[in-house]
């Protein structure tokens, strides 16, 4: 399937894309690029293959949730804005 180079702006349009005149064949380039390789993906064999989710096995890899007491409150503290009742002093959001 080749792109016209009415179709590219046509595509442009709808998308609320300014292309310029000297820019539409590098855009054509690209966009039949695009198009190709997902053709050679669409016909790709895939009979006899078995459904898969991932392909190595993740775990959760974020750490615990653990409340950790802060030494030096002071030092976080130096660069706040505001600041109330040894805490960091937010407007109000509602």
């Amino acid at each position: 399937m080749k792109v016209t180079r009415e179709e590219l702006l046509h595509i442009a349009k709808l998308a609320d894309l300014n292309i310029n005149e000297n820019e539409v064949d590098k855009y054509l380039l690209n966009l039949q690029d695009i198009l190709n390789f997902a053709n050679i993906v669409n016909e790709a064999p895939v009979e006899g293959l078995k459904e898969t989710i991932g392909s190595n096995n993740n775990y959760n890899v974020f750490r615990k949730d653990e409340i950790v007491e802060f030494e030096n409150k002071e030092g976080l503290l130096e660069n706040a804005p505001e600041k109330e009742l040894n805490m960091f002093k937010i407007p109000k959001v509602i």
